[in-house]
């Protein structure tokens, strides 16, 4: 069948995006599902940092490829073997397929799929292979999904199903920025009841770190960002103080104020300096977690007697070590309970034609989420 899709074909084409255009809006023909796969009617889909790095270069990945991880719609089509989904199911995709059979997945650890992260590298399905072509040439697939796109075959180990009551719009953010965020407070540094939490970075996961900290019940959580016009909204999802992250006297500022610093800091925007300061803002004996996604030649160095002088933990956090097909639920019963309000993140909805125009503005850090809507 054919479907439309946006199509990377060069990384790093200059800003603004609304004039290099380094999506293409393409009609690519789409395989049928294949073993253990099925055919999705997607319906909306989030643009994410992860997808402006691939665009911007900062994380370099095969192409051409066809863009979009963030997505949710409806099962249309089972391939062979198919017995946990059925046509009509809503479901969410998870950006790291996880295979059940290599020691990570064994061990309860999907989001260190081996398998996954082998073919996500590759641009390819977790069963091998291309689903989506152009002419006689094949297109990569982003992360197991292709999300950006009116079709997509996907892994029944890329997707969750999910309740039918809440707008796809909605729910298309639970499989990225959700489960990153949320997941690397309560999974990954298991915030604990009555600790203080600093979250550097609010873009979809830091905010969703915020709204994280306040369910894990953190007595005090401060939110940092180089744009003050995240700070309301930080604000209105549980923060209790904000800062500039950018200006130099930041470090000192809260040191000062919390009395030498907090016990779990979390770092979202995927920057060196943003890095930098979420370091120097734990306090000793505390935790630093990073969720960023930097360019893989940048460095972080600290002084390494501070590790053992002070009893400091830093930990990595990706896809917020989440189990997604017991994590995802959980989080949307707090959404219906109204204590994960992810609803507030949404910016604006836009059509595919508009995407390249939507990561102008992602780019200029001016919105927390965007969804392409598909039909």
């Amino acid at each position: 069948m054919e479907t439309r899709a946006a199509v990377l074909y060069d990384m790093g084409l200059p800003t603004p995006y609304a004039e290099s255009k380094p999506l293409k809006i393409k009609q690519l023909e789409l395989d049928k599902p294949k073993k253990e796969e099925v055919l999705i009617d997607i319906k909306a889909a989030g643009l994410c940092h992860s997808d402006l790095s691939v665009i911007n270069g900062s994380r370099p990945r095969p192409t051409p490829m066809a863009l979009g991880h963030e997505a949710a719609g409806e099962v249309i089509e089972l391939g062979e073997g198919v017995t946990d989904f059925e046509v009509g199911d809503h479901v969410v995709c998870t950006f790291i397929p996880s295979c059940g059979k290599c020691l990570p997945c064994k061990e309860g650890r999907p989001a260190l799929c081996e398998n996954g992260a082998e073919t996500n590298e590759a641009g390819e399905m977790l069963a091998g292979g291309k689903r989506l072509h152009e002419e006689s040439s094949d297109i990569h697939h982003h992360l197991g999904v292709s999300g950006f796109a009116d079709y997509a075959v996907v892994s029944t180990h890329s997707i969750v199903k999910v309740d039918k009551s809440i707008p796809f719009e909605q729910i298309a953010l639970f499989g990225c920025a959700v489960i990153t965020g949320v997941g690397a407070i309560v999974n990954t540094a298991k915030v604990k009841s009555g600790s203080s939490v600093a979250v550097v970075g609010l873009g979809g996961i830091g905010l969703n770190a915020v709204m994280g900290a306040k369910i894990a019940g953190a007595r005090e959580i401060i939110a940092l960002d180089i744009n003050p016009n995240k700070f309301d909204t930080a604000k209105s999802l549980g923060a209790t103080d904000v800062y500039d992250s950018s200006s130099n006297e930041v470090v000192d500022r809260i040191k000062k104020a919390t009395n030498g610093g907090l016990d779990y800091v979390f770092e979202t925007a995927g920057a060196i300096s943003a890095m930098e300061v979420a370091f120097n803002i734990t306090k000793r004996g505390g935790t630093t977690t990073t969720t960023g996604l930097p360019h893989p030649e940048h460095e972080f160095s600290f002084p390494q007697v501070t590790l053992a002088a002070e009893e400091r933990t830093m930990k990595g956090s990706y896809v917020g070590s989440c189990v997604p097909t017991r994590d995802i639920p959980h989080f949307v019963d707090l959404f219906k309970q109204g204590k994960l309000p992810v609803h507030e993140l949404l910016s604006d909805t836009i059509n595919l034609e508009e995407i390249n125009e939507g990561f102008d503005r992602l780019e200029k850090g001016d919105v927390t989420r965007i969804i392409v809507t598909m039909k």
